[in-house]
Order: C-alpha cells, then sequence, then structure tokens
C-alpha cells in the first residue's frame, strides 16, 4: 500500500474523454472549436466592459468577474486533454492533478456564489429600483460579494484538495477522466471514504444548491412583478431574459449537483465524462452569449468600438 507521501513523486494516468476509435479526431476538433469560441466570447466581454464606461455598473461588472472566471475554468481542462491527445501522453504528475484539482474546485465553487449575486443584481434593480444605488453600488460588489465568491470557493476547494491528496493510494493510479477531480479521484483511496463524502455533500448543498435556490427565488419574483406592470413588451423581455439565464444557470447547477452529491459508488465514468464537459466546457461557452452578448446594451457597446 502506498501513501500519500510515497506518492507524490509518482503521475496519475488520465484515460480521458476521447475513447470513440476513429471519432477522437472530430469530438478533439470540436471541443477545441469549443474552447476557442470560450475564449473570444469571454475575452470580448471583459474587454467591452472595460473601455464602454456605459457599462461600468454592478451589473456588468459581475459579469466580467464571471467571465474572467469562465476563462480559467475552460483553461483549467482543456489544453491538458488536448496536450495529452496530440502527444499521446496521458500523464499529469502528482502536483499537476493535485492543482488542477484545487483550481477547478476554486473556480466552480466561485461561479457557482457570482451567479447568485448576479440573480440579486437583477431582483434589486426590477423588485426595488429606488434601493439599488445602496444595496448594488459598487462598493459593495468589490469589497463583499466579489471577494466572498472567490474567498469561498478557494476556501472550500483548498480544504477538500489537502484532504483528498493526503489520503493513501491503492495500486493503480488510473483516472478514468479527462481531468483530475475529487469524485474521480476517490476510488483509487485504500481508505474508506463513505464519511467524506457527506462532508463533500454538505460542501454542495452550501456552495450549489443554496445560490441555485436564491436563483430561483430571485427570478420568479422578478417575473411576478413584471407581470403585474402589465406591460406586454416588458413581460415577453422579461420572461425572454429570466428563461435564457436560467437554462444556462440550470445547466451548470444540475450537471455539478449530480456530480457532487453522489456517492462514488453510484457514479459511471462515461456519464461522469458527458456532465463533466456539459458544466466544465459547454457552460462557459454559452455564459457570455446568453447572458451579455445578447444584451442591447453590451451589442451597442461592440458597435461603438466598432466604429
Amino acid at each position: 500500500m502506498e501513501t500519500g507521501n510515497q506518492s507524490c513523486g509518482t503521475d496519475f494516468i488520465l484515460v480521458g474523454l476521447f475513447q470513440y476509435g476513429h471519432l477522437d479526431t472530430f469530438l478533439f476538433t470540436v471541443i477545441t472549436i469549443l474552447f476557442v469560441m470560450a475564449l473570444i466570447g469571454n475575452i470580448t466581454l471583459v474587454h467591452l466592459i472595460r473601455l464602454d464606461r456605459r457599462l461600468h455598473t454592478p451589473m456588468y461588472f459581475l459579469l466580467s468577474q464571471l467571465s474572467i472566471i469562465d476563462m480559467m475554468y475552460i483553461s483549467t481542462t482543456v489544453p491538458k486533454m488536448a496536450a495529452n491527445f496530440l502527444s499521446h501522453t496521458k500523464a499529469i504528475s502528482f502536483l499537476g492533478c493535485e492543482i488542477q484539482t484545487l483550481v477547478f474546485l476554486t473556480l466552480g465553487g466561485s461561479e457557482a456564489l457570482l451567479l447568485g449575486f448576479m440573480s440579486y443584481d437583477r431582483y434589486i434593480a426590477i423588485c426595488r429600483p429606488l434601493h439599488y444605488p445602496v444595496l448594488m453600488s459598487r462598493k459593495i460588489c468589490c469589497s463583499f460579494m466579489v471577494p466572498v465568491a472567490w474567498g469561498s470557493g478557494f476556501t472550500t476547494a483548498l480544504v477538500h484538495t489537502l484532504y483528498v491528496f493526503q489520503l493513501p493510494i491503492c495500486g493503480s493510479r488510473i483516472v478514468n477522466h479527462f481531468f483530475c477531480e475529487v469524485p474521480t479521484l476517490l476510488p483509487l483511496m485504500c481508505e474508506d471514504t463513505s464519511q467524506y463524502e457527506h462532508t463533500i455533500l454538505i460542501s454542495s448543498l452550501i456552495i450549489l444548491l443554496l445560490p441555485f435556490l436564491a436563483i430561483l427565488a430571485s427570478y420568479a419574483r422578478v417575473l411576478v412583478v413584471v407581470f403585474q406592470m402589465g406591460s406586454g413588451k416588458g413581460q415577453s423581455r422579461a420572461v425572454s431574459t429570466c428563461s435564457s439565464h436560467l437554462t444556462v444557470a440550470s445547466l451548470f447547477y444540475v450537471t455539478t449537483l449530480s456530480t457532487y452529491t453522489q456517492p462514488h459508488s453510484l457514479h459511471s465514468p462515461g456519464r461522469d465524462k458527458v456532465v463533466a464537459v456539459l458544466y466544465s466546457i459547454v457552460t462557459p461557452v454559452l455564459n457570455p452569449f446568453i447572458y451579455s452578448l445578447r444584451n442591447k446594451e453590451v451589442m451597442g457597446a461592440l458597435r461603438r468600438q466598432m466604429g
């Protein structure tokens, strides 16, 4: 039996995402295109918010933070996966696996909380517009919301990463996934991790489920207020905005919850990979288009920057 300390110089083997024979190249091309789209969309959004003074508001400041997270989020997994595919080597060092796990968990937790704060912003703007300058000032965003999102994500990730990587590893170091993630590492451990899985469940309910419920409650209240106004145009716009936001938010929260709230005995490697693609690759691609590039103010800023 090998201990965590003894394993520091030993690589893990990532099985990878591409296990379909002649479809490997096609799937690799699709993932690469999605990666480039995510980078272009999020970089464009951050650039517009930075340059256009009309977008210097709390809502767009939070959106810029979301774009930064998404760029880092997708860059944590895809480049290593692509390098392994192109070089036909599937190894990742112990330290590299640990860092990837820490960064991925940090970004995932931060995004989950940030999405909740963004829904709160929309709730205040529509349901309590007179209080918006007080409740959603830039100072509150910079000094409270963003630090809480990043700090909570990092603290939670650090605790889980340090615990998992000090556990003894038995025999095979083959990780049946395309990146290092806590649920896929637990089957490699010698110790019984059932008690630790309860800790993961509690963390997931706090970091993922509570913000998701807050988003659902916020948008439900927003829709009620908008429909009480009696404006057909306003109603259709609110329904369109809320439904698109909820679709992407639901994709992120539901998929991550399904991964982090199940015991590892119920996990299926094939299903886990598909679900991981949805929240680690597809969501960062969709976020800039759904949350911002469909927004008239953002498109107006884009036109102004293009002359």
